[in-house]
């Protein structure tokens, strides 16, 4: 998570983590030209001396929180309380394919449809207003539904348009 737009960069999960794992998500979540300069974590055995090693060739410092202080991590622990609380006690997830497919579904809403009141209250990925395909909205008048995961998180929109991520040279959607 980039704690200064609170988006969610990267999101994946793995029964069994380990440095080489962690090693390559880092790889698919840092971009060769990012502005990043610190990373914070904790100190998990998944985080060995190469992993270490490995971000210092990235560019980033690392940021070791002191031994159990969840506290010196609060963005963290605040994302992982969030995720439970909004996505995952309410559901039981059927297998690891139903779980990520779960959990990218809800990083999406966290990064482009939840307020943050720490932005003022914004959203991390401002969206372009366009009209979307109508398999995930719903219209109901001058009311427009966006459904997120299966239909638990529902957005009210009052608008002619729909929510898209991307922009039509040619204008609005119509």
């Amino acid at each position: 998570m980039e704690l200064g737009t609170r988006r969610i960069v990267h999101c994946n999960l793995t029964a069994h983590p380990t440095a080489e794992w962690t090693l390559q998500q880092f790889r698919e979540a840092i971009p060769t030209d990012h502005a990043y300069r610190f990373l914070v974590r904790d100190r998990d055995s998944i985080f060995s001396a190469e992993v270490d090693d490995q971000l210092k060739v990235f560019g980033l410092r690392v940021l070791r929180t002191p031994l159990r202080a969840p506290q010196a991590n609060a963005y963290c622990e605040r994302l992982v309380g969030t995720v439970r609380r909004e996505c995952l006690d309410f559901m039981i997830p059927l297998g690891e394919r139903h779980l990520s497919k779960t959990l990218a579904e809800w990083v999406r809403h966290y990064n482009q449809g939840r307020p943050h009141s720490s932005l003022g209250p914004g959203i991390p990925e401002p969206v372009v207003l366009t009209r979307a395909p109508l398999a995930l909205h719903q219209e109901v008048g001058p009311l427009y539904i966006h459904i997120y995961i299966y239909g638990y998180i529902y957005i009210y929109i009052r608008s002619v348009l729909y929510l898209r991520n991307s922009v039509c040279p040619s204008g609005f959607f119509r």
